[in-house]
């Protein structure tokens, strides 16, 4: 199984982690206005299905390039959207990855990627991300890597991977030309080693079927 977090050794800057409760424009609670929109925005599609592919070109995500792709807004509360995302490589789908963004308190939004095998169990690489570091906007949220991951990813031998930046970009259901989109980036600037960039779109004007549920994530 070849999954995000294996890519995320070659896919990754450290940030430092800055508490945002002092930010000003949040609510009581600690999120900002525009992270509510885009909580809103992605939660509008929730339980639907849409493809996408690859939109980068590094030679390293050889694999992905033509694969099908869906991602599906498999369930919503007010405290966590799960969306995983399925990828058909060969003639075989990959069910193996979850996007989980949950809200944090005064911390704002906290992305994690939950990666299973095919019987349920988590793999050795798992629950990695980060938080918000910023308010960002109501159509996108970037994610610095957190200091869980990155004691996971030394540990493990994927040092490329402490410096991870993740992206979610979504428009509200019915927009105009409306996409998904998850990226995961490094630069030399922020400390990496060389860039690396990993960008998958998908079309939300269009929907299709919804795959079955993600690896160890029954019917949530």
């Amino acid at each position: 199984m070849k999954n995000l977090a294996t890519l995320a050794a070659p896919l990754c800057a450290l940030f430092t982690l800055s508490a945002c409760t002092s930010e000003p424009g949040r609510d009581g609670a600690g999120t900002a206005p525009v992270q509510d929109e885009f909580w809103a925005a992605l939660s509008s599609h929730c339980g639907k299905a849409y493809s996408g592919n690859l939109v980068s070109d590094d030679e390293v995500d050889a694999d992905f390039v033509g694969a099908e792709m869906v991602m599906h807004v498999m369930s919503c509360d007010d405290a966590r959207i799960a969306v995983p995302f399925h990828v058909k490589l060969g003639n075989e789908w990959d069910r193996s990855r979850t996007w989980l963004i949950s809200r944090t308190g005064d911390q704002g939004l906290r992305l994690k990627h939950d990666h299973r095998h095919e019987d349920g169990e988590e793999d050795k690489l798992t629950q990695y991300g980060g938080d918000t570091s910023s308010q960002g906007s109501a159509r996108a949220q970037s994610f610095p890597v957190d200091q869980f991951s990155i004691d996971m990813f030394n540990a493990q031998g994927y040092e490329a991977s402490v410096t991870n930046v993740w992206t979610v970009e979504v428009d509200p259901a019915g927009s105009e030309d409306a996409k998904f989109t998850y990226q995961l980036s490094r630069t030399v600037e922020g400390g990496a080693p060389e860039d690396r960039l990993f960008r998958v779109e998908f079309d939300l004007n269009t929907e299709v079927e919804a795959p079955p549920p993600a690896w160890g994530h029954g019917t949530e």
